[in-house]
């Protein structure tokens, strides 16, 4: 009797405490998810291979852990190997590439100084739009979309608005143009301005040489070639960079972002102790060391060739379609995402769909300023081959035998 009281006893707050619940366990959640295999041919993520999935399928260790810091110092000097940069000051930053976009701007402009963002596409409106937040004085340079700027125009622009920061996306991959970068950073030093580039989407796909072009920031994601899960971006800084974001005279507004903090943090600012800043995303670490690791077996002069290689293939094979490729001039053409002209009579969320559907691969449509205008295909590290363009094509010529193709 006295152990069946107890008993009673030790559930009836228990049971108190399980009535007191308002919000019930989500059916949704007692079954089992499965992700969908499917061939990701569009702007990004791409397919992650076996190799990176099992790397970060590895155990947790701590953030601070030895090993952990060796394995984010190998992050690093893969970066700089792809970054082709010997900047101390580089780092991943825990996020996506918005979030390195954000890192560069918050760190190395003040409210009140000019920003000069070069539109081209939708991530020049995009670094706009976050300077502006921050209270810089923003202008901006714009051309149409499928276009580049000339290093003149650059140049008068700079001797215009005198901005201390200047931004330009390298891969923009809502036009599928890949932007002249050489000479640019000497433009914007003989101006005593910062040159702020985005290679998200051409980062091991197209030549890019951070010291030899000047570059002062540049920052990439994890999910395009590196094949790596989206959640991790590439940043770097040159001296240069450095003295700009090490001597302000207010903090930046975002803590999680303050280069003071994340240099500690990643062993860049020559102190002897590293200080918590947050929890790092320690599988997405691993992953992304292994995606860094697979680029430096490859070769990135490799890399570029069969980039190249495979979009010219691609962009032949459209063509013998009948399709027309949104970026005219050869020399400008993305290698990574190629930007279709939507076929005319068509319904371009259709086609997407149907290839879907029925080819288990995703394509996309446009973005930004080319949206409605293009079909975006996106064939970027492993994914970066032969045997997917002719999916790709395969694809394309079905949906436009079925798909319903208007009169007008």
């Amino acid at each position: 009797f006295i152990r069946q009281v107890s008993r009673s006893s030790f559930f009836l707050p228990l049971a108190r405490a399980m009535s007191s619940i308002t919000v019930q366990p989500p059916k949704c959640l007692q079954k089992t998810f499965v992700a969908p295999r499917r061939h990701m041919f569009g702007p990004g993520p791409s397919n992650v291979p076996p190799r990176i999935l099992a790397a970060g399928a590895e155990p947790i260790i701590g953030h601070m852990h030895p090993e952990m810091l060796e394995i984010m110092s190998d992050i690093k000097s893969g970066i700089q190997y792809a970054f082709q940069t010997q900047n101390n000051m580089t780092i991943a930053v825990s996020g996506t590439g918005h979030t390195a976009m954000e890192c560069a701007i918050f760190n190395a402009v003040e409210p009140g100084e000019g920003v000069l963002t070069a539109v081209n596409g939708i991530w020049g409106e995009r670094a706009a739009e976050m300077a502006e937040r921050i209270g810089a004085r923003v202008n901006s340079i714009v051309t149409t979309a499928g276009g580049y700027f000339t290093s003149e125009e650059i140049d008068r622009a700079l001797a215009k608005h005198k901005p201390v920061l200047f931004f330009l996306t390298h891969g923009e991959s809502s036009t599928g143009v890949v932007h002249p970068l050489d000479g640019i950073g000497d433009i914007c030093h003989k101006h005593n301005c910062l040159f702020l580039v985005d290679c998200v989407a051409s980062m091991g796909g197209a030549p890019l040489h951070m010291d030899k072009q000047g570059i002062d920031i540049l920052y990439s994601g994890s999910q395009k070639v590196l094949n790596a899960p989206p959640g991790t971006a590439p940043i770097s800084f040159s001296e240069r960079a450095c003295q700009k974001v090490f001597n302000r005279k207010t903090k930046p507004v975002s803590f999680f972002l303050d280069m003071t903090w994340l240099a500690n943090y990643w062993g860049c600012d020559g102190k002897p102790a590293r200080i918590y800043h947050h929890t790092a995303p320690v599988s997405a670490f691993y992953s992304l060391r292994e995606s860094l690791a697979i680029l430096a077996e490859q070769g990135l002069e490799n890399s570029w060739r069969r980039h190249k290689e495979v979009a010219e293939y691609f962009h032949e094979g459209l063509e013998n379609m009948g399709l027309k490729l949104f970026v005219k001039d050869k020399n400008a053409r993305l290698p990574t995402v190629t930007t279709i002209v939507a076929p005319p009579g068509y319904d371009w969320k259709e086609i997407t769909s149907y290839i879907m559907k029925n080819h288990n691969l995703e394509i996309s449509g446009g973005l930004g300023p080319s949206v409605g205008q293009v079909l975006r295909v996106g064939l970027m590290g492993g994914n970066s081959s032969k045997a997917s363009v002719d999916m790709v094509l395969e694809a394309l010529r079905d949906a436009l035998r079925y798909c319903h193709k208007s009169k007008v």
